[in-house]
Parts: structure tokens; sequence; C-alpha cells
């Protein structure tokens, strides 16, 4: 492998948010790794709030959180929810989640892309898509 597909294939981590890299051609095997995983992915965005601010805290409707954050494909591919068919998905909605944990698996170009959490918290939105293609920054799940 040259050394002008090894700076593209940095290149493509530093545009992602996926954590790991592998690729082998021929005989030689790169592994890229990012320190801080997944968190120029996450978008940032003010939830509309539909509470009075002069509601109670223990009144019977729960308040929205005001923050919620976005995780959004980074890269078009096959989106993955779950590690392996058949298996459990990663995440379900209400799940609580930690920074860094696997939330979905995007296959690239032969290539499997980890999508990790940005920030801990818990999962109120959910893509539908499972085993189907996304488009760079399609919605994929928020955490609040």
């Amino acid at each position: 492998m040259d050394l002008s597909k090894i700076k593209t294939l940095i290149d493509f981590v530093g545009r992602s948010n996926i954590t790991e890299l592998t690729v082998t051609e021929k005989d030689v095997t790169v592994r890229i790794f990012r320190t801080s995983p997944g968190r120029e992915a996450a978008a940032e965005q003010e939830a509309g709030s539909t509470t009075n601010p002069a509601q109670d805290a223990g009144a019977d409707m729960p308040s929205r959180p005001e923050k919620t954050y976005a995780v959004k494909a980074p890269v078009f591919g096959v989106l993955h929810r779950t590690p392996a068919p058949g298996e459990p998905p990663f995440v379900a909605i209400g799940d609580e989640v930690e920074e860094g944990q696997t939330l979905f698996i995007i296959e690239a170009m032969k290539v499997f892309n980890t999508i990790a959490a940005p920030r801990a918290g818990r999962i109120t939105h959910l893509t539908e898509i499972d085993d189907g293609e996304v488009e760079t920054g399609d919605l994929l799940a928020e955490i609040a």
C-alpha cells in the first residue's frame, strides 16, 4: 500500500466519526484509530420546548429535555443496527448509553464503520432503517 492511499484513509477517518478503520491490501494491513470517538459528527440541536416554564416539576406531564444531540450518518453506506444477523440491536429507544458506546455500524465500500455515542444519555429517537442505505447527514438517533 502506498503512502498516498494511507493519507487518503487518514483524511477519511478525520472527516467521519468512525473510531477505528482497518484496511488490508495484499499482505499489508493498516489500522487507524481516532482518539475522541464521534464528537465531530454529533450536531447539537435545541429541542423545541412544549412545556410552560411555570409548570411544577411534579406535574403529570413530564417535561421534554431542553437539548438533544443528533447522531448523523458520517458516510453513505448500509446501516446495520445489530452486530450480526439474528442478534439483538445495539440500542433501543429509551436505553441509557455511555459516551463511546456503539450505536450502529455503517458498511461503506466493504469497510465497517462503528458509529459511537457522542455523549452519555438516553436514546429518544432511532431511525427505522436496518440493513438499508443511508446518506451522509441522515439522522440516525437522538440522545437526550
